[in-house]
């Protein structure tokens, strides 16, 4: 297969039978990016784990220091006091069950879903239209909290939800090539 010059002289710079340690892997990185746009650098990871034992799940959420270099669009089901902190940090639409309802019609423009423990119950009949997409809430990653409005500030600072997929591999976006080594 042919390819471009771009990607030829990048491809030069990179060693197949080396291993790389992390940060000259990463200026490496930096250095082969060539694309028009923003390219999204991620870390794939195989655990060695079997996910089919409980005790062997690996799941859970990291802030990025820098963010991931995306615009987050968060919504919050919550009521009362949970409802303004969740408006105050930023969410983009704030509600409880006519929230629940819309969603239920289809309505799944956004990124990460939070809410609060007393909504989880009405919040679960969701689980057929969430659950497939990746944005049903989930006490381990930080998404059903009683502070809703730090849940919404860490979503939109970069909070990133990592957890195993079938083959036992951690699929996570680390950053953007343009933030450097």
């Amino acid at each position: 297969m042919k390819h471009g010059k771009k990607y030829t002289d990048a491809a030069k710079l990179i060693e197949s039978s080396k291993t790389y340690d992390p940060s000259e892997a990463l200026e490496l990185c930096c250095k082969t990016a060539t694309a028009k746009f923003d390219e999204t650098v991620e870390l794939h990871v195989r655990l060695g784990v079997d996910s089919r034992h409980a005790d062997q799940q690996v799941r859970g959420a990291v802030v990025l220091p820098n963010g991931t270099g995306k615009n987050v669009r968060v919504i919050a089901i919550a009521k009362g006091d949970a409802a303004k902190a969740a408006e105050a940090a930023g969410a983009q639409e704030v509600g409880d069950d006519d929230l629940i309802a819309k969603i239920a019609g289809g309505y799944l423009d956004f990124d990460v879903l939070v809410t609060t423990p007393d909504m989880m119950g009405r919040v679960g009949r969701l689980g057929k239209v969430l659950g497939p997409r990746g944005l049903m809430p989930n006490p381990k990653a930080g998404t059903v909290t009683p502070d809703v409005g730090k849940a919404v500030t860490d979503a939109k600072a970069g909070k990133i939800e990592y957890r195993l997929d079938k083959q036992n591999i951690i699929h996570v976006p680390i950053g953007k090539a343009s933030f450097g080594a």
